[in-house]
């Protein structure tokens, strides 16, 4: 764990449960992401050292906990600047937004944990940061509010998690999405994408990432299918979250209710939009149904 991986004469990644990229420039190393605490941001430290690399920024995909744990870490031992989205900056200074948002309220201690809550750091808009000559930022909405890849001169792709590896799928067949309709969009771009190498943040590098964008796909289609199932009659969101890790043999702990919980609301969301679920609100119960 934390083994760091040449794939390119510039670039690297680092093997971690949120793969971290690595780009070496002329006179110093953009970090693609930070893992998920202060204890991946000593890791990085290390391996920074070791090799006596100079950190010029840290390029954050998103604000989830898990890709911006080493931030504060990193940012305090080296003073480097942190990039991201405006949207992505709100939470990456702001962090107990990430655990409110997925609650629907203030979350209580159990969700206040480095899984779902990070330490803050300060972040500036992505536009503004000075990247190596051909190093590339590109848009991949729908997991979370306004995440990013990145590609760097040597031709590979850093795609954070606009999917899932096969096995995290067959062991827990819902990953967390925020806006389903953006999230498919995102996917057919990722398969139109000609590089040398595309790493996913939790599935292994590969030189073809179509096959496993296609799995994301239909696995979208099989929970979309499910939901349809289940709302022949009408059910509440708990209700029909219940449903879902029964049917799927789940095991449901405070943060996976509030992970699947949201991700669930979402494609309810998403199929109303499409006109295949409609709501309705009996005896003070706020329910979904199939039309």
């Amino acid at each position: 764990m934390y083994e760091l991986i040449q794939v390119a004469e510039h670039t690297y990644y680092i093997d971690c449960p949120a793969k971290i990229g690595i780009y070496e420039d002329t006179d110093g190393i953009y970090l693609i992401d930070s893992g998920n605490d202060k204890e991946a941001g000593r890791k990085i430290k290390k391996i920074l050292e070791q090799k006596n690399w100079h950190l010029k920024a840290i390029l954050n995909t998103h604000s989830n906990a898990d890709h911006i744990g080493g931030n504060q870490f990193l940012q305090k031992r080296f003073q480097c600047p942190i990039y991201c989205t405006p949207m992505e900056n709100i939470i990456i200074s702001n962090t107990i937004l990430e655990p409110s948002f997925l609650y629907g309220g203030f979350p209580f201690k159990a969700l206040r944990n480095k899984f779902l809550m990070a330490q803050e750091s300060t972040s500036e808009d992505i536009t503004s940061a000075r990247l190596p000559k051909n190093f590339e930022v590109f848009s991949l909405p729908g997991h979370f509010w306004d995440m990013i890849g990145f590609k760097t001169p040597d031709d590979v792709y850093f795609i954070a998690d606009c999917l899932s590896g096969e096995a995290i799928l067959d062991k827990y067949h819902i990953s967390f999405v925020y806006d389903v309709k953006k999230y498919l969009q995102t996917l057919d771009f990722i398969c139109t994408l000609q590089g040398k190498l595309f790493v996913p943040a939790h599935a292994q590098a590969t030189e073809n990432i179509v096959p496993l964008a296609e799995y994301n796909k239909q696995k979208i289609q099989e929970i979309v299918e499910l939901l349809l199932s289940f709302c022949q009659n009408p059910f509440s969101a708990e209700e029909i979250l219940k449903k879902i890790f029964d049917h799927y043999h789940l095991t449901m702990d405070e943060q996976q209710y509030v992970l699947v919980g949201s991700t669930i609301r979402s494609y309810l969301s998403y199929l109303i939009e499409e006109e295949k679920l409609t709501t309705k609100i009996i005896d003070n119960r706020f329910l979904f149904q199939t039309v």
